[in-house]
């Protein structure tokens, strides 16, 4: 049976057989005499942090308990001059072979202080690590906004080209080729190529972000260009017109529409860089401007000659068994409601980099396809619509250069809201823009729970961590290209179910 037995030197008298280990370590008291084979007792050492003045010397030997007493400590002196120290057991046992111990030069014992200190090398190795770390981090969450960004491109495209194949299907009637990869392609490109030229020009012109101080994890955005609207939603409102040749009544309605919810939202951002503040307009005037427009627009409907199912106007068309539903003098509200509740959601998406362009593009997507049969000239509308966000995405993706701002944010809710409100496809637009919707209806839970908790027992609580929703899902842990992926996939789950919806009630 074989064994492991250590000895401190404080503890045993100077004579007998470890008498030489003992004056050898004697004369170096702040070292002992290890080499590169003994790692055993250097890692033991350092590990536990023995001082300098305490140190303690551990004679490891593998004997048989039989023969402790015929165990010697031999000296040795090599060639060069330094003192070994060879274990062996018995003569009459079997050895294990002779360990020896040849200290080359002496090992200094840190004390407990000294193991915790870094050097200045290290420090700073260890700060350009954690440098090059992070850069590793973004340089990947770009490249998966780059992988982001085609994907979505490639779907649309593919998408569509499959639409415009069987669209005389759908409608029963003969459309244009490519009806509506036309628009979406030509706006795409042009503001994508526009974003070149603009986004130099708006920064120049120091049209820079207001970062709020929360969340702090945004505060690396701070200074990004914005007021992206101002060529995204031109483009695309243009592109329409000259597709359909200035010609459709309810494509001149809902460009005007978009343009004035622009404006509204360019007042906003241009108060915002003036004060220095997040917030422009006030909350209440801006509600009462949307709200003016969407009244506008209920007037307009109800004035003009415009498509609408079986030559009926103010109805809303349903699944069945609901079939159509006349809303009447109710209309105006619902209208009103719509204009208002798509601008402020689209406004409150517009939080991370291709959240709102690329959610609002697949609601754009799948609108055509629900007024299709009703109104092919707004399918055309919402397309190219779909294509400009499209082409926003070329610089709006992570890391973004530009942000639309609620110049472009209010545009696209109102410009959904539009072709909602003139074919009555309510419905289709709530299940298309289900992600904008939830982030809007995050808000108001969150204000309202705090609000009544506050007023039962004092004190306010909250049901998210953050609101909208995605700062929610950030502070949870998740990257922000992940919810960016996460909110297109059931955006694009959404789009078609919403086509399907709007096809089948008409």
């Amino acid at each position: 049976m074989r064994s492991y037995s250590c000895c401190s030197s404080l503890n045993l008298p100077r004579s007998g057989l470890l008498h030489p280990l003992i004056r050898s370590h004697q004369s170096s008291p702040n070292s002992l005499p290890f080499n590169h084979h003994s790692t055993l007792w250097g890692s033991t050492s350092q590990r536990y942090g023995h001082s300098s003045t305490r140190s303690r010397v551990f004679v490891v030997a593998s004997m048989d308990w039989d023969s402790v007493s015929s165990f010697s400590l031999d000296d040795r002196v090599d060639s060069d001059g330094s003192i070994g120290y060879a274990f062996s057991s018995s003569e009459g046992e079997e050895s294990d072979g002779d360990i020896i111990l040849n200290p080359i030069t002496e090992v200094d014992i840190p004390t407990s202080s000294e193991r915790f200190q870094k050097p200045d090398g290290a420090l700073t190795a260890s700060a350009h690590e954690l440098r090059m770390i992070g850069k590793s981090q973004k340089k990947s969450r770009i490249k998966y906004g780059i992988i982001i960004n085609i994907g979505l491109v490639t779907f649309l495209t593919v998408f569509l080209l499959l639409l415009d194949l069987h669209a005389w299907r759908i409608v029963r009637l003969p459309l244009p080729p490519f009806h509506l990869i036309c628009p979406f392609t030509a706006s795409a490109i042009l503001v994508s190529f526009a974003g070149y030229i603009c986004v130099p020009l708006f920064r120049i012109s120091k049209m820079r972000l207001v970062i709020s101080k929360w969340p702090a994890r945004h505060s690396s955005k701070k200074g990004t260009t914005t007021m992206g609207g101002l060529f995204l939603i031109p483009i695309g409102v243009v592109v329409a017109e000259v597709l359909v040749g200035f010609s459709s009544i309810e494509v001149a309605g809902a460009s005007i529409a978009t343009l004035a919810f622009a404006t509204i939202g360019l007042i906003d951002d241009f108060l915002c860089l003036v004060k220095r503040r997040r917030v422009g307009l006030s909350p209440w005037i801006r509600i009462l401007l949307e709200v003016a427009v969407g009244t506008w627009f209920y007037f307009w409907l109800c004035a003009m000659n415009i498509s609408s199912p079986y030559n009926i106007k103010m109805v809303v068309p349903l699944p069945l068994p609901l079939g159509l539903v006349c809303m009447g003098g109710s209309y105006l509200l619902l209208t009103s409601f719509c204009f208002v509740s798509m601008a402020n959601g689209m406004g409150l998406t517009d939080g991370l980099d291709g959240l709102a362009g690329g959610t609002a593009a697949l609601s754009f997507i799948g609108m055509s396809i629900a007024v299709l049969p009703i109104c092919s000239e707004l399918a055309v509308f919402g397309a190219s619509m779909a294509g400009a966000c499209v082409g926003f995405l070329f610089h709006n993706r992570y890391k973004a250069s530009v942000f639309m701002g609620d110049t472009g944010a209010l545009a696209l809710g109102g410009a959904l809201a539009a072709m909602a409100a003139s074919t009555g496809m309510f419905f289709p637009l709530l299940i298309s823009s289900s992600v904008i919707v939830l982030e809007a209806l995050s808000v108001l839970l969150q204000v309202s729970y705090f609000k009544t908790t506050k007023h039962m027992h004092g004190i306010g609580r909250r049901l998210f961590r953050m609101v909208p929703l995605h700062y929610h899902l950030e502070s949870c842990g998740i990257k922000e290209p992940v919810i960016v992926a996460g909110a297109y996939i059931i955006s694009c789950v959404l789009m078609l179910y919403a086509g399907y919806v709007g096809l089948i009630s008409v």
